[in-house]
């Protein structure tokens, strides 16, 4: 029970699952009654199945990586393993096990399962089959993408013809989605209209759906269907984009612009993302409080960075317990001196990349080698068909020739 809620908590935020509200299928329903003088009442009513309000839902990630669970960690995924444990932990708490053998046999085979499934798994895609798009002859799946589902016609190892692709609604599923309701997927980029002389439309793009204006890109927030949007809800959100964007205020003769992102509230000047403290009201953000808070930023900025190498990504920074590498988006130990002595400031500015890279090496192993796809014996996705009959394809043999 204690670890129920930072259970359900993590799940929903790496999407696994989604709180919603599931409409019920409209039913006929046959109610027979008994009435007092004993005769025999029967009536037709229509009943709502099926629905639920505010329940949690799986996900097509969490659908596809339940999959890659239980294909590559079996044994984990059985109820019987947490059981199992229990048991065990019982056992530890009565003396008649001792912890640290129940700890390597679970953990040395486990980890040797996570190291084969890195070298041999293919990356999970979840794929289902819907059918043959008449168009092309081309066969359409629905599969899990990088940037979520997503149906796609054609096939990636086709060297002619790049494969098409189009992005699920919010509403839609891998496992329900019909080949009908995969196809006007692929009615994007749609059309709807001028807005001041330019051309607008909309599209499914990399991060998302997106009004185009002209050279414009604007988000569309989620719960928008970009088969119906109107122009009029079109130019609505262009307008809101327009004021979010206009500044506030004006720093060196440059402008201020404020917004809300993922960590919160910010300001932006010159390409300078600063978030704004809780000490401050973002609503009400003075002229001196935005002089404040670029100042405090630019200052932060320029002692943050001792060297730097853009091109490999690299840099050594300034941290709160001293000087660190950060490799990416790693942050790695900067190591001591050949003394023995912390790296300072001064010394850290005479140490070259190559050795920079071994210590990189060090921590993060093959760091700087170019990984090469190997082929695997089998694979280990799984396509799903749809049931419906596929377009008759004919087969070409060719002949050998008769000596």
């Amino acid at each position: 029970p204690s670890t129920y809620a930072p259970t359900i908590s993590t799940i929903m935020k790496r999407n696994y699952v989604e709180k919603r509200d599931k409409e019920g299928i409209k039913r006929a329903a046959a109610v027979i009654k008994l009435t007092a003088s004993d005769a025999i009442e029967k009536e037709i009513i229509q009943e709502n199945t099926g629905a639920e309000k505010s329940k949690l839902f799986p996900t097509d990630l969490g659908m596809v990586v339940t999959d890659f669970l239980k294909l590559h960690f079996n044994k984990v995924m059985d109820f019987g393993f947490t059981a199992k444990i229990e048991q065990e932990f019982d056992e530890i708490a009565g003396g008649k096990l001792i912890w640290s053998n129940m700890i390597d046999g679970f953990y040395k085979p486990f980890h040797e399962t996570i190291e084969h499934t890195l070298e041999t798994a293919e990356r999970a895609k979840g794929e289902r089959e819907l059918g043959i798009d008449e168009a092309t002859g081309k066969r359409v799946i629905a599969r899990m993408g990088r940037y979520g589902p997503m149906v796609q016609i054609g096939d990636t190892a086709d060297e002619t013809e790049k494969p098409r692709f189009a992005k699920l609604k919010q509403t839609q599923s891998i496992e329900t989605i019909s080949m009908e309701e995969a196809m006007q997927l692929f009615s994007l980029p749609r059309t709807i209209g001028e807005y001041e002389g330019v051309e607008l439309s909309v599209n499914v793009g990399r991060f998302g759906p997106y009004i185009k204006l002209g050279e414009q890109f604007i988000s569309i927030p989620k719960g928008e269907d970009l088969h119906e949007l109107e122009l009029s809800r079109a130019i609505e959100l262009i307008k809101e984009k327009h004021q979010a964007d206009a500044p506030v205020a004006f720093y060196e003769e440059m402008p201020v612009t404020k917004g809300k992102g993922r960590f919160g509230p910010f300001i932006k000047w010159n390409d300078l993302y600063i978030n704004i403290p809780r000490a401050y009201n973002f609503d009400t953000l003075t002229q001196q409080d935005i002089n404040e808070l670029i100042e405090k930023k630019m200052e932060k900025e320029a002692n943050r960075f001792i060297k730097q190498w853009p091109a490999e990504k690299i840099s050594i920074e300034n941290g709160r317990w001293g000087p660190f590498i950060r490799f990416q988006k790693k942050m790695l130990k900067l190591g001591k001196q050949q003394d023995g002595n912390k790296h300072t400031a001064e010394t850290v500015a005479l140490i070259e990349l190559e050795d920079i890279k071994k210590m990189i090496e060090e921590q993060v192993p093959g760091a700087f080698t170019k990984k090469t796809k190997t082929a695997t014996k089998g694979k280990t996705t799984v396509t799903k068909k749809a049931a419906t009959k596929k377009a008759a394809t004919k087969k070409v043999v060719k002949k050998a020739a008769k000596k």
